[in-house]
């Protein structure tokens, strides 16, 4: 039969008038069949984060008696003497490494060099991971902690106020084990850092101004070792002419962080600063490592887009450069910031040129 325009017109009409209350139904949600009420279905929680770790040796946990430290080590090629001094105090328990980025370069290096019950990398790339109970409990298992090179601000970005964080300071501060870190994981060793938030920042660019917008500076907020607690720290020292900076970092922070001293440490590559459990320390590698301390006031001229001035008669930040040895050489009291066995002398600024 064909189908009049009249035919197709009142045919559709009765279609919608029939159909009016019908609800587009979300696929996730059902129909009671015996009311049409619709159902929503539970939303299903969004799986956990995925956490990628790399373990060589004895998956099960052991319990030894570690011994307390820290190993502040300038970046480049390990100092193998400072990661056996290192490993030796987790007096063969299980170690483990963190990062945000790379793989297991740490693992069998590290096993093969000390006897320990195992090595266990473990990326933390998001503060999700990084909230992790899983991540959490097995830093907190470890007898020993090494914090890999990277980025420091993904370190501060990604782990500070988090539980990674709280398990860093509970192996510092309550089980007493051996902590370290290269590169960027030596940057967030002290109590005072260098977060790179804006990317790194130069000597000249920080000397001629240390309000530039790469100096970012955090403050007892993050990492608290009781050896570094007024201290801040740096690496790649004199091989990437770091020294300006690290005055500078030090004069903001008395300026903007009502320090009354504050405390530097400058470790050259292939060179590790170890200090043991007394505060007692040596230095490690080929090359130096760099105590710093103002000396009494803070800088004359500190501000915005004007160049740094540090004088104070040509005595504003005393120094003490030891050099490495494969054995450890020097002598260095962090409980009292006494040395011996290197080289003192002072650091000042004028208008923006260091001495």
């Amino acid at each position: 039969m064909r189908c009049t325009y009249f035919t197709i017109t009142f045919c559709s009409f009765l279609f919608f008038a029939c159909n009016k209350n019908i609800q587009k139904i979300p696929a996730t949600d059902k129909i009671n069949t015996k009311s049409n009420e619709v159902i929503a279905s539970a939303k299903v929680p969004p799986a956990p984060p995925s956490v990628v770790t790399y373990l060589t040796g004895n998956a099960a946990d052991v319990t030894t008696s570690p011994v307390a430290g820290l190993v502040l080590m300038g970046g480049s090629t390990d100092v193998d003497a400072a990661i056996a001094w290192f490993l030796q105090r987790a007096n063969g328990g299980d170690v483990v490494v963190i990062r945000s980025t790379g793989a297991d370069g740490y693992n069998q290096y590290m096993y093969d060099m000390v006897p320990v019950n195992s090595v266990e990398t473990i990326l933390i790339d998001s503060r999700a991971k990084a909230d992790l109970t899983e991540v959490s409990q097995k830093i907190r298992n470890a007898e020993a902690l090494f914090i890999a090179g990277g980025d420091q601000w993904d370190y501060v970005n990604y782990w500070k106020n988090t539980a990674t964080a709280d398990a860093i300071n509970y192996l510092i501060n309550a089980k007493h084990v051996t902590v370290g870190g290269t590169s960027a994981g030596l940057a967030i060793l002290g109590g005072a850092y260098y977060s790179a938030q804006n990317g790194t920042v130069t000597s000249a660019q920080a000397l001629s101004n240390p309000y530039h917008k790469a100096v970012t500076l955090g403050s007892n907020d993050f990492v608290s070792a009781p050896y570094l607690h007024n201290t801040i720290t740096d690496s790649h020292y004199t091989q990437r002419d770091r020294q300006g900076r690290h005055i500078t970092f030090l004069a903001r922070l008395m300026k903007d962080f009502a320090y009354t001293t504050i405390k530097g440490i400058g470790v050259d590559e292939q060179t590790a600063v170890c200090i043991d459990e007394n505060g007692m320390g040596k230095v490690y590698g080929i090359n130096n490592a760099y105590f710093l301390k103002n000396t009494n006031l803070g800088a004359e001229t500190c501000l915005n887009r004007t160049a740094l001035t540090w004088n104070r008669a040509a005595t504003a930040v005393t120094a003490y450069r030891i050099l490495g040895s494969a054995t450890g050489n020097g002598n260095f009291n962090a409980t009292n910031w006494t040395f011996s066995g290197g080289t003192s002398y002072y650091y000042y600024v004028n208008n923006g040129v260091l001495f």
